[in-house]
């Protein structure tokens, strides 16, 4: 059987409290979901990956030069992607990409693009 996860990667050179890492970092891991689920372009491993127990890894960039360089690279093998921007409500100005949401996926087409980047 096939080992399906979602990637979360997040930016290290903004300052961010942990309230709001947990929070960008969640708001990745869902609009990863809702955009599978309305473009309907990676339902079937959405289902695969749910009946597995959601494995779920977040990984960190220093740059985001860094990140949108390891979405296109994702976009080009296929992956679903979703962008993060900060409302600017509190600790961000608004816009602020924070974080880049991977999949789910193949964790084997996952980890040729993040297999090498740190865990957060």
């Amino acid at each position: 059987m096939i080992e399906v996860k979602q990637v979360i990667v997040v930016r290290t050179d903004i300052k961010m409290g942990k309230g709001k890492l947990a929070t960008q970092v969640a708001h990745a891991a869902v609009e990863a979901v809702f955009q599978c689920l309305e473009k309907k372009t990676c339902v079937d491993m959405l289902n695969v990956w749910r009946r597995q127990g959601q494995k779920k890894i977040v990984v960190k960039v220093k740059s985001l030069e860094e990140l949108l360089q390891i979405k296109k690279m994702a976009e080009e093998m296929g992956i679903n992607t979703v962008i993060i921007a900060d409302a600017g409500l509190t600790q961000l100005e608004p816009g602020t990409i924070t974080a880049l949401g991977l999949g789910p996926a193949p964790a084997e087409l996952i980890d040729k693009i993040t297999g090498n980047l740190p865990l957060l």
